[in-house]
């Protein structure tokens, strides 16, 4: 069952899959107030639904697990490095957990570290625009999930270190000050 939290922040390059539970929880609504979506989805029926009233017309499954890199630590670890880099991307990131479970964190308005812990039958959608990142929980180590897509995904992630803002970050900006 999902979970959401104010990041701790005493992650490091070497525990960052932990949960990092400051223990002060965030409420589904801190979440809309900054653009992201979440619902508990229990059936495909019902996600097929969610997606032809979002007008997502593509999707795909992705599997992470140390199996995909070969049973290789370094090869998985390195991944897990590059997608817990803050980013963000020109569009929305729709994500179906199918199996297993990861941790997404996005930025709230004070720029704190919010951490939604996904188990299967989460959905969650984050604005483009917004920055997040995203790794594995160190429990189990993978995650099935369903990725969404309005049309041919935009994958470049935007990392905030290089300070580019697109038009997408901006918009997102706009949008949140409100």
């Amino acid at each position: 069952m999902v979970e959401f939290y104010y990041h701790d922040n005493q992650d490091t390059q070497d525990n960052f899959t932990e949960a990092h539970n400051s223990g002060k929880e965030v409420s589904v609504e801190e979440l809309e107030a900054i653009g992201v979506f979440y619902k508990y989805v229990p059936t495909i029926d019902e996600l097929n639904e969610i997606a032809t009233k979002r007008n997502y017309k593509n999707r795909d499954v992705v599997k992470l697990n140390l199996a995909a890199f070969n049973h290789n630590l370094d090869a998985y670890n390195a991944k897990m490095t590059q997608f817990y880099k803050e980013h963000y991307h020109e569009d929305e990131e729709i994500r179906y957990i199918v199996d297993g479970e990861g941790y997404f964190d996005v930025r709230n308005k004070g720029d704190t570290w919010i951490r939604a812990k996904l188990s299967p039958h989460d959905l969650l959608i984050l604005p483009a625009g917004i920055y997040h990142r995203f790794t594995l929980s160190d429990e189990l180590k993978e995650v099935e999930a369903i990725r969404l897509f309005k049309d041919e995904p935009k994958w470049e992630a935007i990392n905030r270190d290089t300070g580019r803002n697109t038009e997408a970050r901006e918009e997102y900006v706009k949008a949140i000050a409100a």
